[in-house]
């Protein structure tokens, strides 16, 4: 955890307690078992790229993004972005991209499932470091849009 991304949280207004955990948090699920919560509680910060264009996409550990899906629902072409284009867009690696106080902003999506938890836990800008926030404060803070991220059954 950076002292420059806990800046860039206070000049949001967001106070947070950082948790540290030395064996990492790789997965939604390691996050989950290193916490005690439900996997369902773990913010996955995920960059895509819809139509050349770098977006992140913020989903609940419990679910998968369908591209396929999503992308119509966006309008565009959605894929996988590589590392590389990961850490231009958010200025952190994969494992440890949080989910808003970014360098330059990005255009976010979040998965409506998340706003269902009192508790969201996210990644600090590394895999050994997390966060706890309010749905509330996820939407407002990153700006995001809120959508569907998975297929309906119906899809």
């Amino acid at each position: 955890m950076s002292a420059a991304y806990l800046e860039r949280l206070r000049e949001l207004g967001l106070e947070v307690a950082i948790r540290e955990f030395p064996e990492g948090t790789h997965t939604a699920q390691d996050a989950a078992d290193a916490i005690g919560c439900p996997v369902a509680a773990i913010v996955k910060s995920l960059v895509f790229v819809l139509d050349d264009e770098p977006i992140l996409v913020l989903v609940s550990g419990a679910n998968r993004v369908d591209t396929d899906v999503l992308g119509a629902r966006l309008g565009g072409a959605l894929g996988k972005a590589d590392a590389r284009t990961v850490k231009q867009a958010t200025g952190y690696s994969i494992g440890g991209v949080p989910p808003l106080a970014h360098p330059t902003p990005l255009r976010t999506v979040i998965d409506e499932d998340l706003l269902a938890l009192e508790t969201l836990w996210a990644a600090a800008g590394s895999a050994t470091a997390v966060f706890p926030l309010t749905p509330d404060d996820l939407v407002g803070l990153s700006g995001g849009e809120v959508l569907s991220v998975t297929a309906s059954p119906a899809e």
